[in-house]
């Protein structure tokens, strides 16, 4: 047989090769970069694939689990629950001067006589004397200063709430990030891994090429640098994972978690809403309005407080005492009474007291209104970036499926014998940035839906 069949026959052995791998070569390619409803691996079985390419079960975890573990365990999150309960307990504190204030108190005195006289019960020398009493104070009338205390606190209550709600909400758009960033590198990690198969293939074609002589030495370079591209580009895209999965675990308040999967969720489904159906939405439903609204109800209220400092407070009081040498012989004692208390002049506190109030008010009606204007800034900065991110889903899909053919084409090529090895390196460069693309596009779109969705105030 001569040199030209030989070539012949080895150039249709490595076609044929190559026609019979090709389904098991894009597998990875067509379960997780391309197409809607992809699934990859831990979707639907929960298997995650070891170094060793074996499978091991872990637990496979929803988004809505993620979000749930981060409210329950996410330090930000516990703060702004204990900030509630802490505010909480300030109203109860207001409360107090509506109940009376009872307390009891008891003493012991060792008294020693003054020089050359005796003591005040008639005997000489130094004597014991025991006294002990309970007294009760009840706020009868202080002009509305209680309750307006009561309103403050009930108020800044309100606002806490609200502060928590806001807290939460940044939480869950971080976890949706995070959650999206990992199914998104995970997608990459294996787009690198199928380019890196390919490589390998291909350079196994450029030695076969090399061997019968129908191509030159520098096919087989050419395929060995690829070859070694591929494999730095895979360990990047592991490293990108790594990252990715260490700031889920972050934001979900559990770094040292056991190992776990989770569900992808990429494929693309329409969030349907208007413009002004989302500025609606955003000034009924924002955490950070309310609380605002109500830190300004209570400066409100604090005015009014403030300007209590010139009436006058009105309170009863009543006492029992015993007193006596000795515990067994007490005299008793009790007085009951009621207590007008006038403020005449105060160092002019209470001018100050009522104009920084009135100041602070203002202060936060200002920051009301700078805020709504910054909630209609959020919401249609999100509209048009989801409205752009849905427009690129498309687009990048039909790049994506462009990119796979034009890669098939050239390895067919250069399976045949008539393609360069700068054409397949191009063609998986092509293809390589399109997978990209797209599930960047898909990544996007969930983030982008996220967003809007925080900056409407619903969840």
């Amino acid at each position: 047989m001569n040199r030209k069949c030989k070539a012949i026959v080895s150039a249709l052995f490595i076609l044929s090769l190559v026609l019979l791998t090709a389904p098991m070569r894009l597998s990875a390619a067509e379960a997780a970069p391309i197409g809607e409803g992809a699934t990859v691996q831990g979707q639907t079985n929960a298997q995650e694939i070891t170094a060793a390419g074996t499978a091991k079960q872990v637990p496979l975890l929803t988004l809505n689990q993620c979000i749930e573990t981060a409210l329950n365990k996410n330090p930000t999150v516990l703060a702004s629950i204990y900030g509630v309960d802490v505010n909480r307990s300030r109203v109860g504190e207001a409360r107090y001067s509506y109940y009376p204030q009872l307390s009891a108190s008891a003493a012991y005195t060792r008294l020693g006589p003054l020089s050359s006289q005796t003591s005040t019960f008639g005997g000489p020398g130094a004597y014991d004397q025991y006294t002990s009493g309970i007294s009760l104070n009840q706020n009868l009338l202080d002009f509305g200063k209680t309750s307006q205390q009561v309103d403050i606190s009930k108020y800044n209550l309100e606002s806490a709430r609200s502060d928590m709600n806001t807290t939460q909400d940044a939480v869950i758009l971080s976890v949706k990030q995070s959650y999206y960033g990992v199914l998104k590198a995970r997608r990459d990690r294996d787009v690198a891994a199928d380019v890196l198969k390919q490589f390998q293939l291909h350079l196994d074609q450029a030695k076969g090429f090399y061997d019968v002589g129908t191509k030159a030495r520098i096919d087989v370079i050419k395929a060995e640098v690829d070859l070694s591209n591929a494999k730095l580009s895979l360990i990047n895209a592991e490293n990108a994972l790594n990252i990715a999965w260490v700031t889920l675990n972050n934001v979900m308040g559990t770094p040292d978690a056991a190992e776990y999967a989770i569900e992808d969720n990429l494929s693309f489904q329409r969030f349907a809403i208007t413009l002004e159906e989302a500025k609606a939405r955003a000034f009924e439903n924002r955490p950070d309005l309310k609380s605002i609204i109500s830190k300004r109800q209570a400066a409100e209220a604090n005015i009014s407080y403030a300007r209590s400092g010139y009436y006058p407070v009105l309170s009863g009081f009543a006492s029992y005492n015993w007193a006596g040498e000795t515990t067994s012989t007490l005299d008793h004692s009790w007085n009951a009474g009621v207590l007008l208390t006038v403020p005449l002049f105060s160092g002019f506190l209470t001018v100050h007291q009522a104009a920084e109030a009135r100041s602070s008010f203002y202060i936060l009606k200002a920051n009301e209104e700078s805020l709504r204007q910054q909630i209609q800034l959020d919401i249609q900065q999100a509209y048009l970036n989801l409205q752009a991110a849905e427009a690129s889903i498309a687009t990048a899909e039909l790049a994506s499926a462009q990119a796979k053919e034009n890669l098939d084409l050239a390895n067919g090529r250069y399976a045949a014998g008539v393609g360069s090895p700068i054409e397949v390196s191009d063609a998986f460069a092509t293809y390589v940035a399109a997978q990209a693309n797209y599930t960047s596009a898909l990544s996007n779109y969930k983030i982008d839906q996220a967003t809007i969705e925080k900056a409407m105030g619903v969840r």
